[in-house]
Protein backbone atom coordinates (compact mmCIF):
# COMPACT_ATOMS: atom_id res chain seq x y z
CA UNK A 1 0.00 0.00 0.00
CA UNK A 2 1.16 3.58 0.09
CA UNK A 3 3.52 5.38 2.12
CA UNK A 4 3.84 8.48 0.95
CA UNK A 5 1.74 11.02 -0.80
CA UNK A 6 2.21 14.05 -2.03
CA UNK A 7 -0.46 16.78 -2.17
CA UNK A 8 0.02 19.26 -4.07
CA UNK A 9 -2.11 22.77 -2.81
CA UNK A 10 -3.00 26.32 -4.65
CA UNK A 11 -4.83 28.12 -1.34
CA UNK A 12 -8.38 26.79 -3.17
CA UNK A 13 -11.17 24.98 -1.84
CA UNK A 14 -10.62 22.65 -4.28
CA UNK A 15 -6.69 22.18 -3.16
CA UNK A 16 -8.31 21.89 0.76
CA UNK A 17 -10.59 18.96 -0.25
CA UNK A 18 -7.96 16.93 -1.84
CA UNK A 19 -5.73 17.86 1.26
CA UNK A 20 -8.46 16.32 3.41
CA UNK A 21 -8.83 13.30 1.39
CA UNK A 22 -5.14 12.64 1.55
CA UNK A 23 -5.38 12.87 5.23
CA UNK A 24 -8.32 11.18 5.87
CA UNK A 25 -6.56 7.69 3.49
CA UNK A 26 -2.67 8.77 4.80
CA UNK A 27 -4.37 8.27 8.52
CA UNK A 28 -6.03 4.36 7.48
CA UNK A 29 -3.01 3.98 5.75
CA UNK A 30 -0.62 5.14 8.32
CA UNK A 31 1.25 6.66 5.51
CA UNK A 32 2.94 10.39 5.09
CA UNK A 33 2.47 13.32 3.58
CA UNK A 34 4.36 16.05 1.74
CA UNK A 35 2.73 18.99 0.95
CA UNK A 36 3.61 20.91 -1.82
CA UNK A 37 2.82 24.55 -3.80
CA UNK A 38 4.62 25.21 -6.73
CA UNK A 39 5.90 28.63 -7.98
CA UNK A 40 5.89 29.44 -11.36
CA UNK A 41 9.16 31.02 -12.04
CA UNK A 42 8.86 33.01 -14.68
CA UNK A 43 5.22 34.65 -15.45
CA UNK A 44 7.10 38.22 -14.71
CA UNK A 45 8.71 39.83 -18.11
CA UNK A 46 10.16 43.29 -18.21
CA UNK A 47 13.13 45.20 -19.71
CA UNK A 48 16.10 47.22 -18.15
CA UNK A 49 17.31 47.18 -14.54
CA UNK A 50 13.28 47.22 -13.43
CA UNK A 51 12.66 43.86 -14.79
CA UNK A 52 14.84 42.34 -11.60
CA UNK A 53 13.06 44.42 -9.33
CA UNK A 54 9.49 43.01 -10.82
CA UNK A 55 11.12 39.63 -10.71
CA UNK A 56 12.34 39.99 -7.26
CA UNK A 57 9.33 41.64 -6.23
CA UNK A 58 6.89 38.59 -7.84
CA UNK A 59 8.72 36.20 -5.81
CA UNK A 60 8.48 37.62 -3.22
CA UNK A 61 4.56 37.60 -2.98
CA UNK A 62 4.52 34.38 -4.79
CA UNK A 63 6.34 32.83 -1.76
CA UNK A 64 4.50 34.53 0.68
CA UNK A 65 0.89 33.04 -0.42
CA UNK A 66 2.88 29.63 -1.09
CA UNK A 67 3.84 29.71 2.73
CA UNK A 68 0.20 30.88 3.64
CA UNK A 69 -1.41 28.13 1.14
CA UNK A 70 0.47 25.50 2.62
CA UNK A 71 0.50 26.49 6.42
CA UNK A 72 -3.60 26.10 6.33
CA UNK A 73 -3.35 22.92 4.84
CA UNK A 74 -0.46 21.32 7.22
CA UNK A 75 -1.95 22.86 10.42
CA UNK A 76 -4.98 20.58 9.56
CA UNK A 77 -3.09 17.72 8.71
CA UNK A 78 -0.80 17.78 11.88
CA UNK A 79 -4.37 17.74 13.61
CA UNK A 80 -5.24 14.94 12.02
CA UNK A 81 -1.94 13.01 13.43
CA UNK A 82 -0.68 12.33 10.20
CA UNK A 83 3.32 13.04 9.82
CA UNK A 84 3.46 15.79 7.32
CA UNK A 85 6.59 17.80 5.24
CA UNK A 86 5.83 20.97 3.64
CA UNK A 87 8.06 22.53 0.45
CA UNK A 88 7.72 25.74 -1.39
CA UNK A 89 9.41 24.37 -5.04
CA UNK A 90 10.21 26.90 -7.85
CA UNK A 91 9.34 25.39 -11.59
CA UNK A 92 8.76 27.01 -14.93
CA UNK A 93 6.03 24.50 -15.58
CA UNK A 94 3.42 23.75 -12.48
CA UNK A 95 3.18 20.44 -13.23
CA UNK A 96 6.59 19.43 -13.82
CA UNK A 97 7.85 20.77 -10.41
CA UNK A 98 4.88 18.77 -9.37
CA UNK A 99 5.92 15.69 -10.74
CA UNK A 100 9.60 15.86 -10.21
CA UNK A 101 8.86 16.77 -6.91
CA UNK A 102 7.08 13.21 -6.62
CA UNK A 103 10.00 11.44 -7.86
CA UNK A 104 12.53 13.57 -5.35
CA UNK A 105 10.54 12.75 -2.20
CA UNK A 106 9.97 9.12 -2.92
CA UNK A 107 6.21 9.59 -3.22
CA UNK A 108 4.03 6.79 -4.34
CA UNK A 109 0.78 8.70 -4.88
CA UNK A 110 0.04 11.95 -5.56
CA UNK A 111 -3.48 13.52 -4.16
CA UNK A 112 -4.88 16.43 -6.04
CA UNK A 113 -7.87 18.31 -6.70
CA UNK A 114 -9.46 19.42 -9.84
CA UNK A 115 -11.21 23.06 -10.92
CA UNK A 116 -13.42 21.10 -12.81
CA UNK A 117 -12.95 23.49 -15.58
CA UNK A 118 -15.50 22.80 -18.73
CA UNK A 119 -13.81 21.78 -21.92
CA UNK A 120 -13.08 25.55 -23.41
CA UNK A 121 -11.33 26.43 -20.34
CA UNK A 122 -9.61 23.13 -20.09
CA UNK A 123 -8.61 24.05 -23.81
CA UNK A 124 -7.48 27.67 -23.22
CA UNK A 125 -6.10 27.20 -19.56
CA UNK A 126 -5.08 24.18 -20.17
CA UNK A 127 -5.18 21.37 -16.70
CA UNK A 128 -2.32 21.07 -14.43
CA UNK A 129 -4.24 17.88 -13.32
CA UNK A 130 -4.01 16.56 -16.77
CA UNK A 131 -0.75 17.21 -16.75
CA UNK A 132 0.30 15.73 -13.87
CA UNK A 133 -1.85 12.59 -14.91
CA UNK A 134 0.07 12.49 -17.91
CA UNK A 135 3.51 12.60 -16.72
CA UNK A 136 3.22 11.29 -13.29
CA UNK A 137 5.24 7.69 -12.73
CA UNK A 138 2.88 7.27 -9.63
CA UNK A 139 -0.51 6.61 -9.11
CA UNK A 140 -2.42 9.74 -8.93
CA UNK A 141 -5.63 10.56 -6.95
CA UNK A 142 -7.85 13.38 -8.12
CA UNK A 143 -10.59 14.77 -6.08
CA UNK A 144 -13.40 17.35 -7.45
CA UNK A 145 -14.77 20.43 -6.32
CA UNK A 146 -15.61 23.92 -7.10
CA UNK A 147 -14.32 27.39 -5.60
Amino acid sequence: MFQHILVPVDGSATARHAADAATTLANEIKAKITVIHVVHMYPYTGFGTGFADGQSLYLSAATATANEAIADVRERITTAGVSVEARVVESNVVWRGIVETAQSVGADLIVMGTHGRNKIDRLLLGSVTQRVLAHATVPVMVTHGED
